[in-house]
C-alpha cells in the first residue's frame, strides 16, 4: 500500500512539473510575439524593423506549432491512434530530412555538427516522416543541451541486421540516477540541471514510442553531468526484395495550369478567415470569405468555388454538414474541398473524408502544404 501511495505521489508530482514546465514553455515564446505587435504597431514605417520582428515571430510560431505538434503526436500513440505510413525508404534520405530541421538551431548557437554515413543506401521498411522527426528530435536536444560552440556528431551504420543511429554531443551530460527514467513521460532529468533549456518532458518518452513502433529501439549513455551523451537508435533493415516501382508523376506544366482560382473561406474565427484570404488574394486568387456555414453553403451555391476551405467548427452548420450539402449540388462536382480545422486525428481525417472532404488541413495550415493544394488544382 505504501508503494502504491509513493507511486501516486510521484505521478501527480511529475504531472504537476509538466503543467507548470507547459505554461513557462508557451509563455516564453508569446512573450516576444507580443512585444513584437507592439513594436510593429510603434514602428510601422521602419521596414527593417518590422522585418526582424516578423522574422523573430516567425521562429517563435515555429515553437508554438512544435510544441503543439509533439503533445498531440504523444496523445496518439499513447491512444494507439498513429498508423505508420511504411514504405521502403533509403535511411539516408531520413536523415538529411531531420538534419534539415535542426541545422537553424545548430548553427544558431555555433556548434560544429559532422554527419557520418555510408554512401551505399540503408534500406528501412518505415515511416519517413515519423522516423526523421525521431531523428530530428534527438538533434534538437543535442542542440539544445550542448553549450554554445560544442560539438554534435549523427553516425549512421550497418550492424547485425539492423540500421545504427547514434547522435552524440558534449554537452550538459545526463546524471547517473537520471538515465534509467529519461525516456518516461513528463521526465525532466537534464532539465533538472538547467532548467533554462526549456522542454516538456515528453520529447524522448516520443521517440521511445515511435522507435518501438518502427519495431526498434532507443538508448542512452552519458559519463555524468558536464561528460556529453550518446542516444543509439536500432531499426531493422528492410529485408532483400525489389523495390516496387513508382508511378510517374504528372508534370504540371505538361497539362496546362489554369489562371486564378475562385477560393471560399468560411471560419468563423474572423481574423483567421482574412488573414488567410489576404495570402489567397497576394498571390492572385479570387477568394469570398463568410463565417458561419449556412452562410458559406449559400455563397458556394451562388458562384460555384474551385476550392472551398471550411473550418468545421462553425455556427449554423458545421464544416461536416456544408460539405455533405455541397456534395448533393450538382454544380459543384468540381469543387475542391478541403477541411480545415484544430482536430487532426486519424478520426478526425476519416470523418472529414466521409462528409465529402477531399484534404484535411490542421491549423494553422502549412504554407508548402497550401501551395502544393494550390498547385495541384491548377494543374488538374
Amino acid at each position: 500500500m505504501r508503494t502504491l501511495a509513493a507511486d501516486l505521489s510521484k505521478a501527480n508530482q511529475r504531472q504537476n512539473e509538466f503543467l507548470a514546465t507547459l505554461a513557462h514553455e508557451l509563455r516564453n515564446p508569446l512573450a516576444p510575439i507580443r512585444t513584437g505587435l507592439d513594436l510593429m504597431r510603434l514602428r510601422p514605417d521602419n521596414v527593417a524593423a518590422v522585418a526582424k520582428v516578423r522574422d523573430m515571430m516567425e521562429r517563435q510560431t515555429n515553437h508554438l506549432v512544435h510544441l503543439v505538434n509533439d503533445l498531440l503526436d504523444l496523445a496518439r500513440v499513447q491512444s494507439g491512434k498513429v498508423e505508420l505510413k511504411k514504405t521502403r525508404v533509403a535511411l539516408q534520405d531520413v536523415i538529411r530530412a531531420a538534419v534539415e530541421t535542426a541545422v537553424p538551431l545548430i548553427d544558431e548557437k555555433r556548434h560544429r555538427f559532422t554527419l557520418d554515413m555510408p554512401e551505399t543506401p540503408v534500406e528501412l521498411d518505415a515511416d519517413a516522416n515519423r522516423l526523421a522527426q525521431v531523428v530530428g528530435n534527438l538533434l534538437t536536444n543535442a542542440a539544445k543541451y550542448t553549450p554554445g560552440g560544442g560539438s554534435i556528431a549523427l553516425s549512421v551504420r550497418s550492424e547485425d541486421g539492423s540500421a545504427v543511429v547514434s547522435v552524440s554531443d558534449n554537452g550538459i551530460g545526463i546524471p547517473p540516477e537520471a538515465l534509467p527514467t529519461l525516456f518516461e513521460m513528463f521526465n525532466q532529468g537534464r532539465h533538472g540541471m538547467d532548467y533554462a533549456q526549456g522542454g516538456l518532458g515528453i520529447g524522448l518518452n516520443l521517440v521511445k514510442r515511435l522507435t518501438q513502433k518502427h519495431g526498434g529501439t532507443v538508448s542512452v549513455v552519458s559519463e555524468g553531468p558536464n561528460r556529453g551523451s550518446t542516444f543509439t537508435l536500432r531499426l531493422p533493415l528492410a529485408p532483400d526484395q525489389p523495390q516496387a516501382p513508382q508511378g510517374a508523376t504528372p508534370d504540371a506544366q505538361s497539362q496546362g495550369e489554369r489562371g486564378p482560382l475562385r477560393i471560399l473561406v468560411a471560419d468563423d474565427n474572423q481574423d483567421a478567415a482574412d488573414l488567410l484570404a489576404q495570402l489567397l488574394q497576394s498571390r492572385g486568387h479570387q477568394v469570398s470569405t463568410v463565417h458561419d456555414g449556412t452562410a458559406a453553403l449559400a455563397a458556394a451555391r451562388a458562384l460555384p468555388p474551385d476550392l472551398a476551405l471550411l473550418d468545421i467548427g462553425m455556427p449554423g452548420m458545421t464544416g461536416y454538414e456544408v460539405a455533405r450539402a455541397l456534395r448533393q449540388l450538382p454544380d459543384l462536382e468540381g469543387t475542391v474541398l478541403a477541411a480545415v480545422t484544430g482536430w487532426g486525428a486519424q478520426e478526425d481525417r476519416k470523418r472529414s473524408r466521409e462528409a465529402g472532404f477531399d484534404h484535411h488541413m490542421t491549423k494553422p495550415i502549412d504554407l508548402d502544404s497550401l501551395n502544393q493544394l494550390l498547385a495541384g488544382i491548377k494543374a488538374a
